[in-house]
């Protein structure tokens, strides 16, 4: 046969089709060895996604990517809870119970000296009091409370709740007695709708171990005004307020009678004289308390053992079956010849180490787990893989029935005062190496696609426990041990509805994490974190969580994880209010302040800024545009932020109302005239050279001829020439070019001082000279003397006349510069500057 192929391949038969083709599905063959690897492709490991709806949100839980949260869409609705009945609130009270530990049955121990605090508890309970017993550890509280939760049965409407508030809040309380009454599957009330449940409820609820008190005790009583609670406490405890009404009741230790017939009772034999005196100094130390003399009694019971030769249970196989070629089993010894003293009176108060000495291996391996473990037992199907003994599970067994366990809810932990003796014995020594294989243990079966939310829900004390001894250890591993554990388990946690649990295991993945290095895994934990706190309905502790893991996973560049706890945080803006439309104010007075440089585009101080687009508040949701926090108000001003698209809209407008204002400014500024220079024209001083091209504002009709001028005068002698429309002035003409232009300030270079008038000639010289003769003209615009010089090339300067002041009045329209030899002239290349917009340069 061919291992690689399916189906019979001897005796001419063929697993193909007809055609001989191979019709297999190409999967391997299963190997027929447990043991052999299997090299095929693998089984891909199913993922545990689960859907629960909490108040309004429906939140995902995936262990993959991390859990998400979202409105719950129209038609998700879950259905209302609904009560349990009679029969379902017994059977879910069954499986709320401790297990029944392996091995032979303990002996049922009576009630005794506690029939008066009985009688009178089930009297206030009666009359729909609240009760508080106190009493030390060890006093039997326990006992005295499961007998009056019997005895109250049919008492309320609602019947009995029975809870551990072992490590319990008030809100887990909460939900607990809401789980106990009501059935709603996957399904877990938002606060609002919780306390409208369980204010409905009518149950006596019997709580032991509360560790809960003042404000929180007193809020649990408030929200649950139908219902009567007993509550088993210790004396540290913090009392509730005045207004808790609350009755008090003290359970004292036993009598010393009462103690030594309890003690015969766990021996199940009459006591000696000598063990009754060992009794009676037993009684004195442990001041009456009921769980020392079962301890005591077992250590008697071991005695009694140990006093009998242990062969002589070996013939009735008690221990081991025994093979037939044995050899014959002596004689037991008598008590003359074997004889085990009595327990000090040490042991006797402390008996813990002595009692463990006497177990079996795997009973103390066990103990020394649940010691790592902070005082929380295994459950026993876990202690054949922990302790790596098939026959482990018996242990629980024997430690029960030695007295060094105690219920607590639906599981076991070391009994009062055992956890600090074992410790002193020397079994906390390799703690922190239990505790990692626990951890590990856990990380394994947490995820394995079996174990239901349920299951692990029943581990979470043992699973938060592992967590805790290992986060604080600095040795190399635990940190990330415990990030594996935490990992594994929160989700699985998340949807087994323990919710306490929950955040303690996200909190020391966290910070495990933090230690460890491990930036994503720490991102998920504040991201998980984050959506918790929604739930929850604590806004500002979502939101500083989701901000965290948001600006972690963008540094990792994890597109997917960013993308979720930006719509988780969205979500939280939503729900804080934030982005709520701004109602228009009533008075002028309240208008808030705002500061122009929050907007842009905002005109500057003088100019009507831009109208904010409030709006009258209407009954629909505002929409989210973004998913920022809402900025708080300072108390330095009020300041109005416009979001998304209004703020958009207000800064358009405000541009453009810049642009508008700006534009017309520029437009009054070209058109508007100078009002200091006559007819409002635009000239430019006699002293600067003109450009040589025409200027933008003359008309071709303006364009002067090329004809020279007439010569009216003689040389030398200036001609006025008024310009116009009509008479077109003509550049004068010489015959050398002006060696120096005028400055740009309309000062002459060689003297420095300011021009007397508009009008200006340039001279060949290189020094010019004002005209000591100007002439004037009565024209009232000003007008330019060009005059032609029949000179020699070069020009002689003339001696510079002292400056003549204008008459403001009447100011001087022409200027020329003149010399013995020559006049002021310009040349053809660079024609005259003309001061009136008609004239041009040729």
């Amino acid at each position: 046969m061919d291992p690689t192929h399916q189906g019979p391949g001897e005796y001419g038969q063929h697993s193909g089709g007809s055609d001989g083709s191979d019709e297999s599905d190409g999967r391997r063959r299963p190997s027929r060895e447990s043991n052999a690897a299997d090299f095929g492709q693998p089984t891909p490991q199913q993922v545990r996604v689960v859907q629960v709806t909490v108040g309004d949100l429906l939140l995902t839980v995936n262990p993959v990517d991390g859990s998400e949260v979202e409105a719950c869409p129209p038609g998700a609705e879950p259905d209302a809870p609904v009560r349990r009945t009679p029969a379902e609130r017994a059977d879910h009270e069954r499986a709320g119970a401790p297990p029944v530990p392996a091995g032979p049955p303990s002996p049922q121990l009576p009630l005794l000296e506690r029939q008066e605090e009985r009688e009178r508890l089930v009297g206030l309970l009666a009359r729909g009091r609240s009760v508080r017993l106190t009493g030390q550890a060890g006093s039997g509280r326990t006992a005295l409370l499961d007998a009056v939760a019997a005895d109250c049965t049919d008492l309320a409407p609602d019947g009995v709740v029975r809870l551990s508030g072992h490590r319990r809040t008030a809100a887990d309380l909460l939900y607990g007695i809401f789980d106990a009454i009501h059935r709603a599957p996957l399904h877990r009330p938002g606060p609002e709708e919780l306390l409208t449940l369980v204010r409905s409820i009518g149950a006596v609820v019997v709580i032991d171990d509360l560790e809960i008190g003042g404000a929180a005790l007193d809020g649990l009583l408030e929200a649950t005004p139908e219902c009567a609670f007993l509550f088993g406490t210790t004396p540290d405890l913090t009392p509730p307020g005045v207004d808790a009404h609350l009755e008090e009741v003290l359970l004292a230790g036993l009598g010393r009678s009462a103690s030594l017939e309890l003690l015969a009772k766990v021996v199940e034999r009459p006591l000696t004289e000598d063990e009754r005196n060992w009794a009676g100094d037993l009684w004195f130390e442990s001041e009456g308390l009921p769980l020392r003399f079962v301890q005591a009694g077992s250590l008697l019971r071991q005695r009694d053992r140990l006093n009998t030769d242990p062969a002589a249970f070996d013939e009735y196989d008690y221990f081991e079956p025994r093979p037939d070629d044995a050899p014959p089993v002596p004689e037991a010894p008598t008590a003359e010849t074997l004889d085990v003293p009595l327990p000090s009176l040490g042991e006797g108060a402390a008996p813990a180490v002595l009692l463990a000495s006497r177990l079996s291996e795997a009973a103390r391996e066990t103990l020394r787990f649940t010691v790592a473990l902070g005082g929380e037992v295994p459950h026993q199907a876990h202690l054949p893989a922990l302790v790596g003994d098939t026959h482990a599970d018996a242990a629980l067994g024997e430690l029960a029935g030695c007295g060094l366990l105690s219920p607590a809810g639906s599981r076991y932990r070391l009994a009062a005062g055992v956890l600090a003796q074992l410790e002193a014995g020397g079994y906390a020594e390799e703690a922190a190496a239990h505790a990692r294989t626990a951890a590990q243990h856990y990380a394994w079966w947490v995820s394995h696609p079996s174990v239901t939310p349920q299951r692990a829900v029943a581990e979470a004390d043992a699973i938060v426990a592992a967590m805790g001894r290992l986060v604080p250890d600095g040795e190399a591993g635990q940190a990330s041990a415990a990030v594996l554990l935490a990992r594994s388990a929160a989700p699985a946690l998340a949807a087994g509805m323990s919710w306490g649990a929950w955040e303690k295991a996200l909190r020391a993945g966290q910070e495990a994490a933090r230690i460890a290095g491990e930036v994503a895994e720490e991102a998920y934990f504040h991201h998980e974190l984050g959506v918790l706190a929604l739930c929850s309905g604590n806004l500002d502790r979502a939101r500083t969580e989701l901000e965290t893991s948001i600006s972690m996973r963008g540094a990792l560049a994890d597109k997917s994880g960013a993308v979720a706890g930006r719509r988780a945080l969205a979500l939280v803006a939503d729900r804080s209010g934030g982005f709520a439309p701004p109602v228009r104010p009533q008075a002028a007075d309240d208008v808030p302040a705002v500061r122009h440089d929050l907007l842009a585009g905002t005109p500057p101080v003088g100019f009507p800024a831009p109208p904010l687009f409030t709006r009258q508040a209407v009954e629909e949701d505002p929409t989210v545009v973004a998913p920022f926090p809402p900025a708080a108000s300072k108390p330095g001003g009020g300041r109005v932020l416009l979001g998304g698209a209004r703020r958009n809209l207000a800064a358009a407008g405000a541009g453009a109302l810049l642009v508008a204002v700006l534009g017309t400014v520029v437009t009054l500024g070209l058109t508007a005239g100078d009002p200091e220079e006559p007819g409002g024209s635009r000239n430019v001083t006699t002293e600067q050279s003109s450009p040589e091209s025409t200027p933008d504002d003359a008309s071709p009709d303006d364009e002067p001829d090329d004809a020279p001028a007439p010569d009216d005068g003689a040389p030398g002698e200036e001609a006025p020439v008024t310009p116009g429309t009509s008479q077109p002035a003509p550049p004068s003409t010489s015959g050398s070019p002006s060696p120096a232009p005028s400055s740009p300030d309309g000062s002459s270079p060689g003297t420095g001082e300011p021009s007397s008038g508009p009008s200006s000639s340039t001279s060949g010289a290189p020094t010019p000279t004002r005209s000591p003769r100007p002439s004037q003209s009565t024209s009232t615009g000003p007008t330019v003397t060009p005059s032609e010089s029949e000179s020699d090339p070069e020009p002689t300067p003339s001696e510079t006349p002292p400056p003549e002041t204008p008459d403001p009045e009447e100011p001087s329209t022409t200027s020329s510069a003149s010399g013995p030899a020559a006049t002021a002239s310009a040349t053809a290349d660079t024609p005259a500057e003309s001061d009136d917009p008609t004239e041009a340069a040729a």
